[in-house]
């Protein structure tokens, strides 16, 4: 059975944030809560854990995961970042939104889109999840929790310990999340274009 940590969604208790880091640097998939729905996450370089992340969640090398990521410098180390985008991206992280880029060299090939080599990023407004982040050094890969025949995302982390707690390693309960995704917006082309509404606003991507 998975463990289970309550931590504080203000105020992160430092020796929890450290226990789960040490989760995620031995393999383990955790499910975290964030600025939107409760998500899976592992570590970036973990093939076995990134390939039981997506039979979870039922999803294909073609679905796009998710890298989170502490800040924009993060960011720019995985993904080709211009001008225009980069001024996008200040304007809007952290917060509930995920920007598909062209990944760089520095993300394994694996982690990017087969055909299209992009990656969905994001810097999450919470506090737990920053400070896992912080703690670890290096970005997650990850993606929204919502299990294969489900039509709505887990928010409710004793939900997700009742289905998951068998096949992941840990379930972080940071408070109730919500029933909307984050919105992710496709900034490879030559305008933005709006891939999914969720919780961020798209007008801010003039949208």
């Amino acid at each position: 059975m998975s463990q289970y940590f309550q931590i504080h969604p203000e105020n992160p208790q430092a020796r929890l944030i450290k226990q789960a880091a040490q989760i995620v640097g031995a393999g383990g998939i955790i499910a975290i809560p964030t600025d939107s729905a409760y998500a899976l996450v592992c570590r970036l370089d973990d093939k076995a854990a990134v390939e039981k992340l997506r039979r979870i969640r039922g999803v294909d090398d073609k679905h796009h995961l998710t890298l989170l990521a502490r800040d924009l410098s993060e960011i720019a180390l995985y993904a080709r970042v211009d001008n225009s985008q980069y001024r996008l991206l200040k304007a809007t992280m952290p917060g509930p939104y995920t920007v598909i880029l062209e990944a760089t060299r520095e993300l394994p090939r694996r982690l990017s889109h087969p055909s299209r080599k992009t990656i969905g990023l994001r810097v999450p407004e919470n506090r737990i999840t920053l400070a896992l982040l912080e703690e670890l050094g290096e970005p997650l890969i990850g993606t929204t929790l919502q299990l294969p025949g489900d039509d709505h995302m887990l928010s409710d982390p004793e939900e997700v310990q009742e289905r998951l707690g068998k096949q992941i390693e840990l379930v972080i309960d940071g408070g109730a999340g919500t029933l909307e995704p984050t919105t992710v917006v496709d900034l490879t082309g030559p305008s933005p274009e709006l891939v999914r509404e969720g919780r961020g606003d798209p007008s801010v991507f003039g949208l």
